[in-house]
Order: C-alpha cells, then structure tokens, then sequence
C-alpha cells in the first residue's frame, strides 16, 4: 500500500475520540478525523510528528485523515481503515502468510449474525477472516484490544460457529509498529476477550500476528509474530 502527498505536521490533541488537532508545517492549525476509537494508549503523545492524509469530500467536515505518528523515533499506524484494505489487497495477492493461494477473495461477508471483513475460497476451501488493528505496545509486547470490546468478543465466538461448520476462521492482527517482538491479548483490558480468543484458538480458529512498517511512503509486510495467550 502506498501513501501520496501526505501533510506533515505535529499533534496538538486528541479529543472527542475522532478528533485530533494538528500544527502544520506552515503554521496552520488544522483538526483531522482519527479513525481508532479505541484509548489509542501507547500512541499518543503531544507534540510528536504526524502525517496527515487530504480529504477531497465536500460533505466532510474534517478535510484530513490522521495517518501516523512517530513515537520512539518510529512510525506508527494509526488509521484504522488501512488494516482492512491491506489485508483485502494482500491475501488477493497472496503475500500473507499461511493465507496464500485464494482464488476468489471478497470483502464485508455475512455469516450468522457477523460480517466478517474477508472471505477467501479456493478448491475444496473456505475461508472467513476477521482483521483487527492493534497498536497497544508494552514492552516487548503488541497487544489487543486497548479498550474493551464487545464486538469483537461476538466475532470471535461467530469464528468458532465457523470452524465448526468445516471452514477455516482466522484471527488477522495487523500490528501497525515496529517496536515489539510478540503478540498476546490485553487480559487487563478485556478479560472476556482474552478469554474468547484462547477458547477460539482451542476450537481450531487460527491466530496471525502479522506485523507492519508504517512509513510516509506506504505499508509493507515484515513478518509473522509468534504469540502468546
């Protein structure tokens, strides 16, 4: 994936949830639409270098997307909608690991009372695939989620029906950063999400910690991440 004419600039605030405030290089003051509801804990701080993508919507009220952020001297992503479509983008390509060779790839497929952002097939296989974006770091260690999460407690009990019914289900973490070496759940955050996710993983749904180098040039694949649960 790849960014063009990015807005450098450094943050002000984030307020609202979906709201940030941003100097610009020139010295303009501008609010930008953050798209992680989420506590964005471990990835905020004022004053740090951001990017900033153009928004031409006139039915918008914010003309930019908050893109990154430097923390720690590295990048980190922030947007999250970019997990969704990379995954879309990179399993039709057959770059993710364990998720090449899928023939027909769709995005937002309903099974059950879920709709899962992938959905992969190929001969004699299905496949639904759920993305998350995590960008909670402690340690050595990237974690999900950063703010409890009912939603994704449902997906991963619809993954288990998944599994059940002789179809592949896959957990896909996108780790936006750089700076850690694992992934586990956030138990103190979400205990019930942790408790899901190491229920599903005994049923069979697949877990892949996949992390990626943000730059103000594009996103790119580094690698699987072992995890822990």
């Amino acid at each position: 994936m790849k960014f063009s004419n990015l807005t450098h600039g450094y943050l002000i605030k984030r307020y609202k949830r979906f709201l940030a405030d941003v100097k610009l290089d020139n010295g303009e003051v501008v609010t930008a639409h953050c798209t992680n509801s989420g506590s964005m804990k471990s990835c905020i701080e004022e004053g740090a270098e951001v990017y900033l993508s153009p928004v031409n919507d006139p039915k918008r009220k914010t003309k930019f997307t908050w893109e990154m952020i430097k923390i720690n001297g590295s990048w980190v992503g922030i947007n999250t909608s970019n997990p969704n479509r990379i995954a879309f983008e990179w399993i039709s390509a057959g770059i993710v690991p364990g998720l090449e060779g899928y023939e027909n790839v769709k995005r937002e497929v309903t099974f059950g009372d879920s709709r899962f952002d992938i959905f992969a097939e190929k001969p004699g296989e299905q496949c639904f695939v759920e993305v998350k974006n995590v960008t909670l770091k402690e340690g050595d260690y990237a974690r999900f989620p950063d703010a409890e999460t009912t939603r994704g407690q449902k997906h991963l009990e619809t993954l288990i029906s998944v599994k059940q019914q002789g179809m592949r289900a896959v957990m896909l973490y996108i780790i936006q950063r750089i700076d850690v070496k694992i992934f586990a759940p956030a138990t103190d955050i979400d205990p019930n999400y942790a408790k899901l996710l190491t229920k599903a993983h005994a049923a069979g749904v697949e877990i892949i910690p996949l992390q990626v180098k943000v730059t103000p040039e594009g996103i790119e694949p580094v690698g699987v991440l072992p995890f822990e649960l």
